[in-house]
Formats: C-alpha cells, sequence, structure tokens
C-alpha cells in the first residue's frame, strides 16, 4: 500500500525512443538517464548509473591510468587539455 509522501512523489521508468532508433530509459524519480539499442541495453545502463548516484562503485586511484586503460587517452594529451582549459570538470579535478 502506498504512503501518502508516495502519492506525491513520482517513480518508475520513462522510455524515450530517439530519433536515430536508440531508446532512452530516464529514472523519474532522479531524472537520470541512459540509452542504449534495446529497453533492456538502456535499463542495464540506466541501473550502473542508478548505482554510482547512490554511492555505489569504487575510487579511481590512478586517474591518469583509468583514462589510458579505459578511454585509450594517453596521459600526456589529457595533462596538455588540463593546462587549455579555464575551468576543469569536478572528476578531473
Amino acid at each position: 500500500m502506498a504512503s501518502a509522501a508516495d502519492e506525491n512523489h513520482e517513480s518508475g521508468v520513462e522510455f524515450i525512443v530517439e530519433d536515430d532508433g536508440s531508446i532512452t530509459a530516464r529514472d523519474l524519480e532522479t531524472g537520470l538517464a541512459r540509452g542504449g539499442e534495446t529497453k533492456a541495453e538502456a535499463l542495464s545502463q540506466l541501473a550502473e548509473v542508478l548505482a554510482l548516484h547512490e554511492g555505489g562503485g569504487e575510487p579511481i586511484e590512478d586517474p591518469d591510468a583509468f583514462l589510458a586503460d579505459e578511454a585509450g587517452l594517453d596521459a600526456d594529451d589529457v595533462q596538455a587539455a588540463r593546462d587549455e582549459a579555464d575551468e576543469l570538470p569536478d572528476f578531473l579535478q
């Protein structure tokens, strides 16, 4: 049975079919969204984002190694971009 607080709280997932045919799953409570080629892929991606949003995941101990291994970026290129940027995004600070 839903409580009065639940009645005023939007929950669930909205699916949006994009112009390119991909599907975006958006969590109505948080507004977070992720996409994929199928509903299942979009939901899987959204589940990961929600877990991270709620404090899940592990800290990155060596950001340069992470960028090289996971994103294929060279540490020198990343440093050059940092030097050129006026303000870094929070995840690079």
